[in-house]
């Protein structure tokens, strides 16, 4: 059969009575999206360093979002499984590579002799520059 041959799709049915399955379509979960959108987004803040108090918060906004995703999803007509997935190891890897980062500057700015050999570093470099 050619396609000029066939009929057209959903010809002599009702506009109102289409039952086939191409119709209903599925939608992605907003909030499956907004944890993946959120965890891109807290994962390159932190990996920034200067943002990571950013990443870090942007990372349990997507923990969140990833969550809700997970459970509007599994509603009918309602897609974004992968989605939220997604979002949620993005977003958990970027909470805690914030907290690791976060945990390392305090050592070692609670860290005496670390903090002395950071000043000793500073003051020879202003001291070639002058």
């Amino acid at each position: 059969m050619t396609a000029a041959s066939e009929p057209a799709r959903g010809a002599g049915v009702p506009a109102g009575s289409r039952s086939h399955r191409g119709d209903a379509r599925a939608k992605t979960s907003a909030a499956a999206t907004f944890a993946l959108v959120f965890g891109v987004a807290g994962l390159f803040s932190v990996l920034t360093a200067i943002l990571a108090w950013l990443g870090l918060v942007l990372g349990i906004i997507g923990i969140i979002l990833g969550i809700v995703g997970l459970k509007m999803a599994r509603r009918p007509g309602v897609t974004g499984r992968g989605v939220s997935i997604g979002g949620l190891v993005l977003s958990i890897l970027a909470v805690l590579l914030g907290l690791g980062l976060a945990a390392g500057i305090t050592t070692f700015v609670n860290n005496d002799s670390a903090v002395d050999r950071l000043q000793t570093q500073v003051d020879k470099l202003r001291d070639k520059l002058d």
